[in-house]
């Protein structure tokens, strides 16, 4: 019976559609901004707080359902995605005390993935400031991975800028392909 239920459900029922958008993009490129935020004003007035990896690690999470919602190529959500891992593998690994280097090292491989997500998806949208901001964006976070041996991490703080302007953007000007809408008319087969 309850097995019917459910299946009757899944028939009848938008709620359980895998294919549904739960949030605008609107709203999901705002929560990054707002989780973010703070951390940046850290970066510049006392960049050791002690709740800055925990806000970050909730960030990176927020970035989930942006990677999935925002127009890229499948390779390009991947790094997307492998950004999110290594990001929230280095936060932790930071609350939890590993040597500062390790998880440094970890956390710069990610910004090469997010710069990679980054470009790609930005380039795809049809918003001219989306696509110049994302751009710059991404090559300075990814770039900066290649030489942080180099330079200081502050030379990493504007990129931190840039992505908080890039989420603004994207929340004022994306819109959906219409060829590919928000959300499904039809409820998925069961």
């Amino acid at each position: 019976m309850f097995e019917l239920t459910i299946r009757l459900m899944r028939r009848t029922s938008p709620v359980l559609d895998a294919r549904r958008h739960y949030a605008g993009l609107r709203l999901l490129a705002l929560l990054p901004l707002v989780l973010f935020l703070p951390a940046v004003i850290a970066f510049f007035t006392d960049p050791d707080v002690a709740w800055g990896e925990y806000l970050g690690v909730f960030f990176h999470l927020s970035i989930l359902f942006l990677v999935s919602r925002l127009e890229a190529a499948p390779w390009a959500k991947a790094a997307g995605y492998g950004w999110v891992v290594l990001d929230v593998l280095a936060g932790i690994l930071m609350i939890n005390a590993v040597e500062y280097d390790t998880a440094w090292a970890v956390r710069l491989g990610g910004h090469v993935l997010a710069g990679v997500w980054i470009v790609a998806s930005s380039l795809v949208s049809r918003s001219w400031p989306v696509r110049v901001v994302g751009v710059v964006t991404g090559v300075w976070l990814a770039g900066y991975s290649f030489v942080g041996t180099l330079l200081a991490e502050e030379f990493l703080r504007p990129a931190g800028i840039m992505i908080l302007v890039w989420f603004a953007l994207l929340a004022i000007f994306h819109r959906d392909d219409p060829g590919h809408p928000a959300a499904p008319t039809i409820p998925a087969p069961a």
